[in-house]
């Protein structure tokens, strides 16, 4: 079956590396629990996962020719092979509880799906995925790196990230111009931020979308009073915050602007 490029499909064809990230998987947590494959695609990690006996096993897929191949191969899996776009799923309604997310993501979508996990932060625990490297490299980078940007912060706040490990393009099938990583998300315990979420988050995107100026300048336009406006923090770019930074400024602005 030819992958299919405006999916962005690439076989991943190397069964070590499948298995590697299938035991990157906390598959032996308690249930009930929900085990989301997303893209299974010709089931390389599928068949790993079948292997654990998971009774909450489900695979999404939104390719019709790779939903009949998945059925026709585990016919044990039918009712729980679901044909759909993971981005409109509401995954609160169809699998209330906790959720396990693994998969080789489309890259045209990676970053989609990850800001799809951060909305459903309450259910999603754990993620294990194969990305682009460039989008791992972001994920998981630090501050004052420059591939530290909004999903950094966003995506830190509320997991604990992992670069596991890198894979190269000629274990595809086609093999993609780029070089993928393995990486893993797991919850950590900030239910609740110590500020406005709302405010938090508009001035992470604010602060990184001019992320050359200094936040002072970024943040220019939202008209902050003066005394926000000189705040020690604000002297700097949006990539040498920490998170802390972030959340700090964000208790300044929610007691300034109720």
């Amino acid at each position: 079956m030819k992958a299919k490029k405006y999916l962005g499909q690439h076989f991943l064809q190397d069964s070590n590396v499948c298995k590697q990230i299938v035991e990157a998987f906390s598959t032996h947590v308690q249930q009930p629990y929900t085990f989301l494959e997303i893209g299974p695609g010709q089931g390389a990690l599928t068949s790993f996962l079948v292997q654990k006996q998971l009774p909450n096993l489900y695979l999404v897929e939104v390719d019709t020719d790779l939903v009949s191949y998945l059925r026709q191969v585990y016919p044990g899996l039918s009712d729980h092979i679901i044909e759909a776009d993971f981005l409109t799923l509401d995954l609160a309604k169809k699998w209330p509880g906790p959720i396990g997310v693994i998969g080789n993501f489309p890259y045209n979508i990676s970053s989609q799906i990850f800001f799809k996990v951060l909305h459903f932060r309450d259910q999603v625990q754990e993620v294990v995925c194969m990305v682009q490297k460039e989008v791992a490299e972001r994920i998981t980078a630090q501050p004052g790196c420059k591939a530290y940007g909004i999903p950094s912060v966003l995506l830190q706040t509320f997991y604990k990230i992992d670069y596991l490990f890198t894979v190269g393009p000629e274990l595809f099938r086609p093999p993609p111009k780029v070089h993928s990583a393995v990486v893993r998300l797991q919850r950590n315990t900030i239910q609740q931020l110590p500020c406005k979420e709302t405010t938090f988050f508009k001035l992470v995107k604010l602060g990184f979308q001019q992320r050359r100026k200094k936040l002072r300048n970024a943040l220019g336009g939202i008209g902050l009073p003066s005394n926000i406006m000189q705040l020690p923090l604000l002297t700097q770019r949006a990539e040498e915050l920490r998170i802390e930074d972030f959340i700090n400024l964000a208790q300044h602005v929610d007691n300034i602007i109720v």
